[in-house]
């Protein structure tokens, strides 16, 4: 199937993926802008999970103060594989995108596992409490849903990311792995809210 230079020119500027990828994608969907982006967000998972393993020794630490006032301020420090992307504008969207992530939501890490065991400890003490009332036999599963959307909340790479809520800051990572060819990682943050 022969693709438009115009299709590929739109998708390429939705989804930020090279010339190639675009035509390969649209080829693929025979056309289909929506099934095109599908795929290139599939492809973009696959070769995240590739790159996955890859030492990230470059990055920026990026900041953010929230306008206006001024009460808010993050510093999150994204790491990868190489300077050149480090200085890449995508890079640097994507490092700005994570502050703004990290201003509104403010996670307590970037992984569950960071998450302290006393903070879990406390929180799982306080959804039992809460289910005290439920049958033991359903108590175990409430408390596994309740737990999963603790995690949304609390875990930056879980919480629905704020500029498309449809995805998660991990999946929109990934897609950003997927573009840029490169292991892609947060290392840590710090959010600053005055008077807290």
């Amino acid at each position: 199937m022969s693709v438009s230079a115009e299709a590929i020119k739109e998708l390429r500027e939705k989804s930020g993926a090279g010339v190639m990828e675009c035509k390969k994608a649209l080829e693929q969907a025979q056309g289909d802008p929506a099934k095109a982006q599908e795929f290139l967000r599939l492809m973009s998972l696959a070769t995240a999970s590739k790159k996955a393993a890859r030492a990230t020794a470059h990055g920026r630490i990026e900041g953010y103060i929230h306008h206006g006032e001024g009460r808010i301020g993050v510093l999150v420090e994204l790491k990868c594989e190489s300077d050149f992307v480090a200085k890449s504008d995508e890079f640097k969207v994507l490092a700005k995108d994570l502050c703004l992530q990290v201003a509104a939501s403010s996670p307590l890490a970037v992984h569950r596992e960071q998450i302290p065991k006393d903070v879990l400890e406390f929180h799982q003490a306080r959804f039992r409490e809460e289910l005290a009332q439920k049958p033991p036999q359903m108590l175990d599963k409430i408390l596994a849903g309740k737990m999963v959307n603790f995690y949304k909340e609390t875990v930056l790479m879980e919480q629905p990311f704020v500029k498309d809520p449809k995805v998660s800051v991990g999946d929109y990572l990934k897609s950003k792995i997927g573009i840029l060819k490169e292991n892609i990682t947060v290392g840590r943050f710090v959010r600053l809210q005055l008077g807290e």
